[in-house]
């Protein structure tokens, strides 16, 4: 099994090695020259940069680990890409030159300074991600650089999707989230083909907390597919799970259901702690109130 992974592995770094385009050069790069990092979260820091806090004023810390999966730089920078909510894209080098692998604490104070497009925690705004990772450099002086200046991911979908290492670590500004628990949710809505609407429609549905305002839902609409369409057709509808994501209550996601067709998940946490929520897709339109047992 350890040689299966190793194999999958190099396979992965062949890929790496021919999308790594933003080197300064023009020449395809070479298997041995294939550089991945391999980024953790420290579970004992936060895993998103909390608003309230940085309204109040808290310089809070957070904590990541960067090693080195494959490959031999001859030097390394960790480096943060801030995409602001409102569509710019900020670059900068947080630590020059390190050792790795290694342990890294950067304050919110840190974030403000590293950034010149930021002058202060005021420029800070909801949903907001700065995205942390590394830029190697080879033995001839180019640059490998996982993430391009504007954002976008300079390395294939194989190496994004791999088990064996996470190339980046994200952290959004959010709010604390504490909404999981089992749920009872009522749903009124009509779906398509003439089947007959829903009214007050009830299901459990299971909410899982993944840490950073993620949770995973054991039913993505809620039952809402249950109840149009698998008692008229027998289908499944999305019985399956899906995940959302919760920003200072605003609750959103998209899910395919069993035929393929978009489903949007958007939602508010009420002062009751109720959720009220809009499921749509071109089935189905739902609206709901789900409700913490």
């Amino acid at each position: 099994m350890k040689t299966i992974k190793y194999i999958f592995l190099m396979i992965i770094i062949a890929t790496l090695s021919f999308s790594c385009n933003d080197d300064g050069g023009t020449s395809v790069l070479s298997l041995e020259d294939g550089i991945v990092p391999n980024m953790q979260k420290d579970a004992s820091t936060d895993a998103f940069l909390d608003l309230i806090k940085i309204e109040n004023g808290e310089d809070i810390n957070i904590s990541f680990n960067a090693d080195v999966a494959q490959g031999n730089p001859t030097s390394s920078n960790i480096v943060g890409i801030y995409r602001a909510a409102s569509g710019p894209v900020y670059n900068a080098v947080l630590f020059n030159d390190v050792s790795l692998p290694g342990t890294f604490t950067i304050s919110v104070s840190d974030i403000v300074s590293a950034f010149a497009e930021l002058n202060s925690t005021d420029d800070i705004a909801l949903g907001d991600i700065i995205t942390i990772t590394t830029s190697f450099t080879r033995a001839d002086g180019r640059v490998l650089n996982i993430i391009n200046a504007d954002g976008t991911d300079n390395f294939s979908g194989n190496i994004k999707n791999s088990a064996l290492f996470t190339t980046v670590v994200n952290y959004s500004v959010s709010c604390p989230s504490d909404i999981g628990g089992t749920y009872l949710v009522s749903s009124t809505g009509t779906g398509c083909c003439g089947v007959a609407p829903i009214t007050n429609y009830e299901y459990t549905v299971t909410v899982t907390d993944n840490g950073g305002g993620v949770y995973s839902l054991s039913d993505f609409s809620g039952g809402a597919y249950d109840g149009l369409f698998c008692g008229p057709f027998g289908i499944c509808g999305d019985a399956s799970g899906g995940d959302v994501t919760d920003v200072c209550g605003t609750l959103s996601g998209s899910n395919a259901d069993c035929c393929g067709d978009n489903i949007e998940f958007s939602g508010a946490v009420n002062t009751d702690g109720t959720w009220s929520v809009d499921v749509t897709s071109g089935f189905a339109t739902v609206t709901s109130t789900w409700t913490k047992q």
